[in-house]
């Protein structure tokens, strides 16, 4: 099948920097690169105006890169709940596309996120807690959790937890007693952890307090040994005024 060489206007994952000229497939360059500004066709003309609006070109790149950062940090540890219908072992009737967690983030932060913006390889059919990225620019990428669950109940449940609320399929187990024992499972979690960083405070505690104690023996070490450096230092310094005493006592009494 023929190539198609098309120049990059900005960075482009996998495929080259703003300004490169490479060969892609027809489709790829007609479907995505070409109709979302991303490269303009390597020809002649287009090259020329490229090398023309360069540094124009990086400016705007360098603002909408700046502009992008500040938003990355409103992002930053959202988790967007997606409420779908399911069966009780996670399998969705249908699945959550990058449409929908586009939408799903708009509704949960103050950053206008397009469809585009969402790097997803396959659409999502089963509930559960999933890492997407989010590319509010091509040098500026962020991950967003994205919570599917059947209920806001068990969103709220699969987030407090970190863990999806699926049913073995061959269980009989009813659902209700499946999310019970991931809670208590959870809180036992979360005991151990406590009681782990409790611990690992204590020591850290011990170490501070045995290394201050330490420090100031050594403080009271050196203290005293600069007293006794005096003390030495004085006592030399009058031996010479007593043995001049003697002598003069000793002359006189001849």
């Amino acid at each position: 099948m023929a190539q198609t060489q098309v120049i990059l206007l900005e960075k482009v994952d996998k495929l080259g920097g703003m300004g490169d000229v490479v060969t892609v497939k027809p489709g790829y360059a007609r479907n995505y690169l070409l109709p979302q500004k991303k490269a303009l066709r390597a020809s002649k003309e287009n090259v020329a105006y490229f090398d023309a609006q360069r540094k124009a070109l990086e400016a705007q790149n360098e603002k909408t890169r700046k502009e992008a950062e500040k938003l990355s940090a409103k992002l930053k540890n959202v988790k967007a709940p997606v409420i779908r219908q399911a069966s009780e072992s996670g399998q969705l009737y249908g699945s959550v596309t990058a449409r929908d967690i586009a939408a799903q983030i708009n509704g949960v932060s103050d950053v206008k996120v397009d469809r585009t913006m969402i790097r997803l390889h396959d659409n999502f059919k089963t509930i559960g807690l999933f890492e997407v990225e989010v590319a509010l620019h091509p040098e500026v990428v962020v991950p967003v959790i994205v919570n599917i669950a059947r209920t806001e109940e068990e969103a709220k449940i699969q987030a407090d937890t970190g863990r999806a609320l699926i049913a073995d399929a061959d269980s009989d187990v009813p659902m209700e007693e499946v999310i019970e024992e991931i809670i208590a499972e959870s809180n036992e979690e979360n005991l151990e952890t406590v009681l782990e960083d409790s611990a690992l405070e204590s020591e850290k505690v011990k170490k501070e307090q045995a290394a201050a104690k330490a420090a100031e023996d050594e403080a009271k070490a050196a203290k005293s040994a600069e007293k006794a450096a005096k003390k030495a230092a004085k006592k030399a310094a009058e031996a010479p005024e007593e043995e001049g005493e003697a002598t003069v006592e000793i002359g006189a009494s001849e």
